[in-house]
């Protein structure tokens, strides 16, 4: 096939826009020759559990998926009933992103909390976490939180840990959404455990695709005395992959030679620099001071800035990146595993420019 695209063209939308990491390539590559038993009977399934344990303890097990809303909204099912509701951010990926996919596909209740930062603490829980026993209420069953959060902060161990023994000891059950659980270990200078299994977490998401694979992601269950039927489940919501070896040679990849870290501390890195840049010309006064601000710390591989959305519609027509929230003129730049200094240093060319038109 003829390539169809300019691979010059680079952009600060999401991480998602990002190729496929050269290692995950030559690993499907090699998972590719001969035959394999389907629907995870395969060589690769049986390694990744392996693996799985090894990284996150013996009673951890994993269930491979294509992405990350099928594992959120099969996670959260298997946790609860059908009269179960989940406690979350305001700014949660499953309230804000998923087309209501909870609710439609698995009928659970979201109950949202706004949150500053997009985390929740144990206070913020409680203004959701009531009612048990009342059947004119959904039952808060289970509290969902982000690592790294859709803003870009990132939540530590004990924070998650203090979640988790609140949820705990009001019958409730912790999921963590791991879309870029990477770059929050990277963040934390942490091994995935440290923030999951060992703090608390009974379900994790556990990302892939916005650190390199393919249409790859998973399940991992922390604690299966939480869920129950997810091997059913994952096939009637059509996540059971038939070639699964595909899906989990990408995984098994993701944690061969600390790839996964690597390619994640590489994005936050040049998420700190872009961070730095932009510092760094209001310091100088190279941009005027009330042209360019932050609303977030930038802790992992997101830079969420202030600016005019006339200069933010300028800056697009070069390089795409999306309005968090327009009316506020908030906007986000995502750094990716292939994201360049050089890069960084054209971004930060033209914002300059069109901050001092």
């Amino acid at each position: 096939m003829t390539r169809l695209h300019d691979i010059g063209y680079r952009g600060f939308a999401s991480d998602n826009y990002a190729g496929v990491h050269p290692e995950v390539l030559q690993a499907i590559a090699e998972a590719n020759e001969g035959h394999q038993i389907a629907y995870g009977e395969d060589q690769y399934t049986a390694r990744l559990a392996e693996v799985v344990k090894a990284e996150f303890g013996e009673q951890a097990e994993v269930f491979p998926v294509f992405n990350g809303t099928g594992a959120n909204v099969l996670a959260l099912t298997a946790l609860m009933p059908r009269w179960g509701a989940v406690i979350a951010s305001g700014t949660a990926h499953i309230h804000t992103d998923e087309g209501g996919a909870p609710e439609r596909v698995s009928g659970l209740k979201l109950f949202t909390v706004p949150t500053p930062d997009g985390k929740l603490t144990p206070e913020l829980v409680d203004t959701e976490a009531f009612g048990w026993g009342d059947e004119h209420r959904a039952q808060p069953l289970a509290v969902s939180i982000t690592n790294t959060t859709e803003v870009g902060t990132v939540y530590t161990p004990e924070e998650v840990r203090a979640l988790a023994d609140h949820a705990h000891e009001r019958g409730m059950a912790l999921h963590l959404d791991g879309a870029r659980v990477w770059n929050a270990a990277a963040a934390l200078g942490t091994p995935l455990r440290a923030f999951t299994a060992d703090a608390g977490v009974d379900v994790l998401s556990l990302g892939g695709t916005k650190n390199g694979l393919l249409g790859a992601e998973a399940i991992v269950v922390l604690d299966p005395s939480r869920v129950d039927g997810l091997v059913y489940l994952r096939k009637m919501n059509m996540q059971l992959a038939s070639k699964m070896r595909f899906i989990s040679a990408q995984l098994l990849t993701l944690f061969d030679d600390g790839l996964g870290i690597r390619s994640a501390s590489h994005a936050n890195a040049m998420a700190a620099r872009l961070r730095a840049g932009l510092e760094g010309m209001l310091a100088a006064g190279v941009v005027p001071a009330d042209s360019l601000g932050f609303s977030q710390a930038t802790r992992a591989n997101a830079v969420f800035a202030l600016l005019a959305n006339d200069a933010a519609d300028r800056i697009r027509e070069r390089f795409r990146f999306y309005d968090w929230d327009r009316a506020a003129g908030e906007v986000r730049w995502m750094c990716a595993f292939d994201t360049t200094e050089a890069d960084i240093d054209a971004f930060l060319a033209v914002v300059r420019e069109e901050l001092t038109r």
